[in-house]
């Protein structure tokens, strides 16, 4: 979920892919079972109103970011805070800011926790609605000296708030980004993502990346896959945001209720065991 110009943001033309590529139509091979450590983390633990851990956490401020988004993203407490009881929100709402219609926020690691390969897995209730586009992503570190696509783009979860049983997993970079990319989507049975929390989870070595949600697996992505080079062996940082509009989820509608909330529960990070 990247812009075209390179700088940090979201997939301008990701909505006008078809939901899945060629990935879709692959049977999803066996991960099996691998051993991971515990490296990095954070539970969300603090009193109400607090903003996240800045020895962790910091913030793309601003609007659009190549994808024609409505929301400005703001460092605010009543957008993005702890909830007091372990759990971090990120609210967008509908307000008039610095020119935008909307408000919400985005955080990311960027400088703080930068890293090749792992198991990244989040646990989320996800909000709902047309136009709210909520994501779990990490992107190359490397984006200032190698523009998007280049430097590499890891969807591990992202949503229409139109489709409450649906979210998508992708694969972005050079010769495979924008409706070229490699996606999956995931539907749960007979449940929704709005109403409880769910966990999103890649597992990214250096010649796979898996894709999993609530333990269950399903898309792996090798080299062979791609129809360009592997990108995937060098640093990258989490972000996590609920954008307001864009072209893959359309504009909010009059059926749109705010303010809606995305709550983390925690966000963790586990290595390999060799």
């Amino acid at each position: 979920m990247m812009n075209l110009t390179g700088f940090p943001g979201f997939l301008a033309v990701l909505a006008l892919c078809a939901l899945c590529t060629t990935a879709c139509d692959d049977d999803v091979s066996d991960p099996g079972t691998r051993e991971w450590t515990l490296v990095w983390q954070d539970e969300f633990d603090g009193p109400a109103g607090q903003r996240p851990d800045s020895t962790r956490w910091t913030y793309d401020i601003g609007t659009d970011w190549g994808n024609k988004q409505l929301e400005y993203d703001t460092d605010r407490p009543s957008n993005v805070s702890l909830d007091g009881i372990g759990n971090l929100a990120i609210t967008a709402r509908r307000e008039a800011w610095l020119g935008s219609g909307y408000t919400s926020a985005r955080i990311v690691t960027r400088g703080l926790f930068e890293r090749t390969y792992g198991r990244y897995e989040a646990r989320i209730q996800l909000p709902y609605g047309p136009g709210i586009w909520p994501a779990f992503w990490l992107l190359g570190a490397n984006i200032e000296t190698t523009p998007w696509p280049a430097c590499g783009e890891i969807d591990i979860m992202e949503y229409r708030g139109q489709e409450v049983s649906t979210v998508h997993g992708s694969l972005h970079g050079p010769g495979y980004s924008a409706a070229q990319a490699v996606t999956r989507r995931f539907d749960l049975d007979r449940d929704r993502f709005d109403t409880g929390f769910h966990v999103f989870t890649v597992e990214w070595g250096a010649d796979y990346i898996d894709w999993f949600v609530d333990g269950t697996h399903y898309q792996r992505v090798v080299p062979g896959d791609l129809k360009g080079p592997w990108v995937f062996d060098h640093p990258f940082y989490i972000i996590l945001n609920v954008a307001v509009g864009g072209g893959w989820v359309g504009a909010p509608t009059a059926n749109t209720k705010f303010p809606q909330t995305m709550l983390v529960d925690w966000v963790r990070v586990y290595e390999e065991v060799s």
